[in-house]
C-alpha cells in the first residue's frame, strides 16, 4: 500500500527536520527561523502542485474543505511556534517525545470522529504503550541548555502536541475532496501568514538581518525536509487510515534520537531507551494489525 510507504517517508523527513532546525536556532530567534522555514515549505509545496497538475482544481474547492484546510493551517502554525520555541530552550531528546504525544490524541480523535474502530483493542494497547513510552522518555531533571529556573520548554512542547493533534484531524476533513499536494500548499499559505504575523507583532523583523549564514543554511534545509515530510504525510492521511498513519509518522522520533546522538551527543538514559522501545512496539503493532 503506497500510503504506508508515504507514511514511513514522512517519518524519516520529519526526523531530519528536528535536527536541522536545532542546528539553525542556536543563535537565531525561533519565531524568525519558523517564518523563514515556512517560506521554503510554501515554495516547495506549490512547485509540487504545478508538477502534479492540480492547480486548475483550485477554483473548484468546496467552502467546507477550504475552511478546514485554513483551520488546519492555523493549528499547524501554532504547533510550529510552540515546537521550535521548545527546541530553542530544551534538549531535542526531551522536547521531541512530548511533541510526539500528539499521537495519542490523534488516534483517539480519529476513533471518535472517523469511526476508525477496526482492531480497536490493538489501537488501545498500542496507544497505551505509546503513553508509557512517552512518560519514560520525559526526563524530570533540568535540561543543561535551559538557563531559567523553570521548565518553560515543557509547556511549549505540550502546546505543540495539542495543536499537532488538532492539525491531523482538521486536515483529514479538509483534504477529503482536495488533491493532497494542493491541500498542503493551501495550508502552508495560512501557516506562512501566521508565522510572519507573529514576527512583526513581536517586533522581531530586525532579527532577520542578524541570521547567521551558517544557521540560515540549516533553516532552509529544515524547510525542505518539512516540505517533503508534509507532502508524504498528507498523501498518507488522505488515502490511508489516520489512526495508523499518525503513529507511523511519529516514528520520526527514532530518526531524531539517532541523529541527536551523532551530532549533539545527547545520550538516552536506560529509562528513556526503554520508553523509546515501547513507543516503537506500540506504533508497529498499530501499523501491522490495523
Amino acid at each position: 500500500m503506497l500510503w504506508l510507504v508515504m507514511a514511513v517517508l514522512s517519518a524519516f523527513f520529519a526526523g531530519l527536520t528536528a535536527i536541522l532546525a536545532k542546528c539553525g536556532i542556536k543563535h537565531t530567534d525561533s519565531d524568525v527561523a519558523t517564518a523563514v522555514r515556512t517560506l521554503v515549505v510554501l515554495i516547495f509545496s506549490w512547485i509540487m502542485v504545478v508538477i502534479v497538475g492540480s492547480l486548475p482544481t483550485l477554483s473548484s474547492i468546496a467552502p467546507r474543505s477550504l475552511l478546514f484546510l485554513v483551520l488546519s493551517g492555523l493549528a499547524t502554525g501554532a504547533s510550529w511556534l510552540c515546537y521550535f520555541k521548545a527546541l530553542s530552550l530544551g534538549d531535542v531528546n526531551k522536547v521531541v517525545p512530548i511533541d510526539k504525544s500528539s499521537t495519542i490524541l490523534s488516534v483517539l480523535f480519529a476513533i471518535v470522529c472517523f469511526s476508525e474502530t477496526a482492531h480497536l483493542a490493538v489501537k488501545f494497547i498500542g496507544t497505551a504503550l505509546l503513553a508509557v513510552g512517552i512518560f519514560l522518555m520525559i526526563e524530570k531533571k533540568q535540561s543543561s541548555t535551559v538557563q531559567s529556573a523553570n521548565n518553560r520548554w515543557m509547556l511549549y512542547a505540550v502546546g505543540s502536541a495539542v495543536f499537532a493533534a488538532l492539525t491531523s484531524i482538521l486536515a483529514k476533513v479538509g483534504i477529503s475532496e482536495v488533491e493532497s499536494n494542493l491541500g498542503t500548499a493551501i495550508r502552508t499559505c495560512v501557516v506562512l501568514i501566521m508565522a510572519w504575523l507573529v514576527v512583526f507583532l513581536k517586533g522581531k523583523q530586525s532579527e532577520i538581518r542578524k541570521i547567521d549564514r551558517h544557521e540560515l543554511i540549516f533553516i532552509l534545509l529544515s524547510g525542505l525536509a518539512t516540505g517533503a515530510s508534509w507532502l508524504c504525510y498528507y498523501y498518507a492521511i488522505q488515502n490511508g487510515i489516520v489512526s495508523v498513519v499518525v503513529p507511523i509518522d511519529k516514528l520520526s522520533l527514532v530518526v531524531t534520537v539517532a541523529f541527536s546522538y551523532i551530532f549533539f551527543h545527547e545520550k538516552l538514559s536506560k529509562k528513556a531507551f526503554l520508553g523509546l522501545c515501547l513507543m516503537v512496539i506500540g506504533t508497529l503493532a498499530m501499523a501491522i494489525w490495523s
